[in-house]
């Protein structure tokens, strides 16, 4: 994983607030995304637009990846938002409600001509994709692969429940399946999967057990609805010493191996196969994009 970059925490600043959008950029989140949608008035969304340009074109923060969320695909003010949005130059789009691959492809195609308009290298602006109903997880596999500009997906988990008419737990079990689905679709296109949001700002506990879960999955990251939980979700999705220690034991074995030309290496008494050591390369690149500094050339690895 040469290169990875981090996308552990994504933090809502919404369009309707200056203050929020200048806040945000002090918090240790790795996506910032700037709203459109559910935290902006339906009489405050030309004022929106206009002030994430201006943030955007003004204040960029350089080492957060940038996001814009839109208004649905068939929303009413979807097409001013992507104008105002793509001309912006975020790193991604963040798009609500996403059920088909046809959405997905026109979205891109639309993406493109206002590229192609504002001087944007095309292709440059990837999309996000919330997955907020039934459909959309059934059809997650095709969504994930409909376009290159797919960048991830994210499992949307309030809105899926009420489609399944399902009682939404801080616990989980209705959205197990959901998670999965995704997380497999994720995988098989190449794209990140960033989870559901934990709702209860207060139960710290309950998130951290939430952010550990979520870590066991597979998923790259969460997205977070206040800063308090910004560096709970961020310390989940980041190896551990014990970890780290024990993936550098694993790349040790392994060239100790080779240079004794050996077929197969053992540590601690058990193999150490092919995942196992996909397993180990993966938590060291993921402490080198956290900036956790470890002596040798593993990183390299």
């Amino acid at each position: 994983m040469p290169g990875k970059k981090l996308k552990r925490t994504s933090l809502y600043a919404s369009g309707a607030s200056v203050v929020n959008m200048l806040q945000a950029v002090f918090y240790n989140q790795d996506c910032i995304v700037y709203d459109l949608e559910d935290s902006v008035p339906l009489d405050g969304k030309d004022a929106a637009r206009f002030l994430i340009s201006n943030v955007l074109r003004r204040h960029r923060p350089e080492d957060k990846h940038i996001q814009i969320r839109v208004n649905g695909i068939y929303s009413i003010y979807f097409e001013e938002d992507l104008e105002a949005a793509v001309r912006a130059r975020p790193d991604a789009l963040r798009v609500p409600k996403v059920e088909t691959a046809e959405e997905v492809r026109t979205i891109s195609r639309k993406v493109a001509a206002i590229e192609r308009k504002a001087g944007i290298e095309e292709g440059s602006i990837k999309l996000w994709c919330t997955l907020e109903s039934h459909i959309g997880v059934l059809n997650a596999k095709s969504i994930a692969e409909a376009d290159p500009r797919v960048e991830a997906l994210i499992l949307g988990a309030e809105d899926f429940t009420a489609s399944m008419r399902a009682r939404r737990t801080k616990e989980g079990p209705e959205i197990f399946y959901a998670r999965n689905a995704m997380l497999m679709a994720c995988r098989a296109a190449g794209v990140d999967a960033i989870d559901a949001l934990f709702p209860d700002v207060n139960d710290v506990e309950g998130l951290k057990e939430d952010a550990k879960k979520s870590k066991t999955l597979g998923f790259d990251g969460k997205t977070a609805i206040h800063p308090r939980q910004v560096d709970i979700i961020n310390d989940a999705f980041t190896p551990t010493q014990k970890e780290i220690n024990y993936a550098i034991r694993v790349l040790d074995a392994i060239e100790e191996g080779k240079r004794q030309n050996k077929g197969a290496v053992s540590l601690d008494g058990s193999m150490i196969d092919k995942p196992i050591v996909i397993r180990a390369q993966t938590v060291m690149a993921l402490a080198k994009a956290a900036g956790i500094k470890i002596g040798g050339d593993y990183y390299e690895r």
